[in-house]
């Protein structure tokens, strides 16, 4: 279905009650209700990033206090995707602060994906704008998935980033979906932007010409030092929302409940999951933010009563 952001918007206009439970009625149609994928994201090259992006602390216009590292070792690497994996994983992305890899970056890169394959783990990369022959050999290299999400709406774009263009994003969408590879595109909610860049961004998603079969959602966390340090805190609701819209626009995809679970209470992020929430990020870090402990994780998911992994329904593995 193509969806204006008119016709997105009126979703968010919905009475919240009555929205979540709009959305979850899609979810079960299309996912296994009780199944949460745990996915693990590890910053492989931190720090350094030319790009102005206004939340990120690895820009190197911002004073955040994250320093310059070079790309990890492959013993270190290996090791932290079989920790990984002993915790619960099985997904594991792989995160670099570049504008753009260079050739010597993406050959390393490849052989890091085929290392994490070889575990037994689906693979999932974020590395910055790519070249549709860079996109080719990652996908030779195994890769199962490239992350590179929009953000927020074009209209809003420039208020977050200046130094690559809304259509930079869109073009490289474009060279990972050509080269074969699944697409995860979401978006960053809480950095000022209006309802109707949130109903925007998700109208966009959905209007690729294939729609991304993975779509994080993160929650802004105020790192101090970046230029959004000091965003209001954004209505624990108004997030939700976001996700019981994305999970009704974009039917099939994976929603990812992403960045910013740390500050979230168990009754949050359980309400994320009933409004078709489908993934958490595993872990104690995200790049260089907070995560939840896996331990809690587990509790949360054990009092919920879901499962933590890729269940998949009967006629969802017939397809």
């Amino acid at each position: 279905m193509n969806w204006t952001v008119a016709e997105v918007e009126r979703l968010f206009a919905l009475p919240f009650l009555d929205l979540l439970f709009a959305a979850q009625q899609v979810h079960r149609e299309h996912h296994d209700a009780r199944a949460v994928q745990l996915s693990t994201l590890l910053s492989i090259k931190t720090g350094g990033c030319p790009e102005d992006c206004v939340y990120c602390p690895q820009s190197v216009r911002h004073d955040a206090g994250v320093e310059r590292e070079t790309l990890l070792p492959p013993d270190a690497l290996r090791e932290l995707a079989e920790a990984a994996k002993a915790a619960g994983a099985t997904r594991f992305c792989m995160g670099a602060a570049w504008r753009s890899p260079k050739q010597k970056d993406i050959e390393q890169v490849a052989s890091m994906i085929r290392e994490v394959r070889a575990l037994g783990l689906e693979t999932c990369a974020t590395l910055g704008m790519l070249t549709p022959g860079q996109a080719r050999q990652l996908k030779d290299a195994g890769l199962d998935y490239y992350n590179h999400n929009l953000d927020t709406s074009a209209d809003y774009y420039g208020e977050i980033i200046t130094t690559r263009s809304y259509q930079d994003r869109l073009d490289t969408l474009a060279a990972v979906r050509d080269a074969g590879l699944r697409v995860c595109c979401g978006g960053i909610v809480g950095m000022g932007e209006s309802v109707r860049d949130r109903a925007a961004l998700i109208a966009t998603l959905a209007s690729l010409p294939e729609p991304p079969e993975s779509v994080p959602i993160n929650r802004l966390v105020p790192v101090r030092g970046t230029p959004l340090a000091d965003a209001p805190p954004l209505d624990p609701f108004d997030f939700v929302r976001t996700i019981a819209v994305a999970r009704i626009v974009l039917p099939r995809a994976t929603l990812r409940l992403s960045a910013g679970r740390e500050t979230m209470s168990d009754e949050l992020q359980a309400l994320c999951f009933l409004a078709g929430a489908g993934s958490v990020f595993h872990g104690e870090r995200l790049l260089t933010t907070g995560n939840p402990d896996v331990a809690h994780d587990r509790r949360l998911l054990e009092r919920l009563g879901l499962i933590g992994g890729e269940v998949k329904l009967p006629h969802d593995a017939a397809a």
